[in-house]
């Protein structure tokens, strides 16, 4: 009977804490979308509304005006910016992938003098904070004559160490009788990695694709300091120059800000599940 009764009294418990994670989501949940809401709800209002307190969530009268103005005036070449940091991170994703995968199957699959001890130093460079390397970079850049060039901006993040490692360990967790039946058939190293390797761990590929396209798509500081020509900015960077002056058009700078929020959130909600499934099994390599 004492059993039970303790048992009784801790389902509330158990009910309460639930009830208690809850709304600490649902607030967490909350303080997440209301920027979201507030930028877009802003997109849509008509300049002379922006600054209205309090603050209206849904505007009065709607308009595209905004989203009409950046992609029409010349002295906004918001359109411009968004083609540039589309060719900026598709290039730099499409390096990464390349270079990323080639390299991690080299460290899973070749056998050579030092092979862990050499992936041990590079993952230690995570451990670099990115200011250190700022001034080498910059330095580097300008001996390149690539100042003012998407070179300078996409060749730099070519390639990452985080890549090289979620890859190997996928490729790590390949059958080798796989790559053994194709030796015996007479493909060669590369066709091995490109026809056979690469496939399976697709899954990999598109969380690291995915990062990549995101990380570079929102990528303010380098492409700041590397590109001045006006015509030639990503949309980050031209979001930067919108908020400059004396009066900002809060309307334009949020519709700016809505054309560069959304690819984000389509790519997130059209590839959540491959990204989760690509972090969850970078454990599962073996040696």
């Amino acid at each position: 009977m004492a059993v039970a009764t303790r048992r009784f009294s801790a389902a509330p418990r158990i009910s309460i804490w639930k009830a208690l994670l809850y709304v600490a989501l649902i607030i967490g949940v909350i303080f997440t979308l209301a920027p979201v809401v507030y930028m877009f709800s802003q997109a849509f209002t008509p300049e002379a509304q922006t600054m209205v307190w309090p603050i209206r969530w849904i505007p009065e009268t709607p308009t595209i005006g905004n989203f009409q103005r950046i992609m029409s005036d010349p002295t906004l070449p918001v359109f411009r910016w968004l083609i540039n940091s589309l060719v900026v991170a598709t290039s730099v994703t499409a390096l990464v992938l390349f270079i990323c995968s080639l390299t991690a199957y080299a460290y899973a699959r070749l056998e050579f003098p030092g092979r862990d001890a050499i992936f041990f130093l590079l993952l230690t460079s995570l451990m670099i904070p990115g200011a250190v390397t700022f001034i080498p970079n910059f330095l580097l850049m300008r001996n390149l004559g690539w100042l003012n060039s998407y070179n300078g901006v996409i060749w730099l993040h070519g390639a990452n160490v985080f890549g090289v490692f979620l890859l190997r360990q996928h490729f790590l967790s390949l059958p080798k009788e796989l790559e053994e039946a194709a030796v015996v058939d007479g493909a060669g190293r590369f066709r091995i990695y490109w026809q056979i390797a690469l496939p399976l761990v697709k899954t990999a590929l598109v969380a690291l694709g995915i990062f990549t396209f995101l990380a570079n798509w929102n990528d303010l500081f380098w492409p700041l300091v590397i590109l001045s020509d006006r015509n030639m900015l990503t949309l980050p960077v031209g979001l930067q120059v919108l908020g400059q002056g004396n009066y900002v058009q809060r309307g334009i700078t949020m519709a700016a800000a809505a054309l560069a929020t959304t690819p984000p959130l389509i790519l997130y909600a059209i590839f959540q599940r491959r990204i989760v499934e690509g972090i969850s099994m970078t454990g599962m390599g073996g040696r």
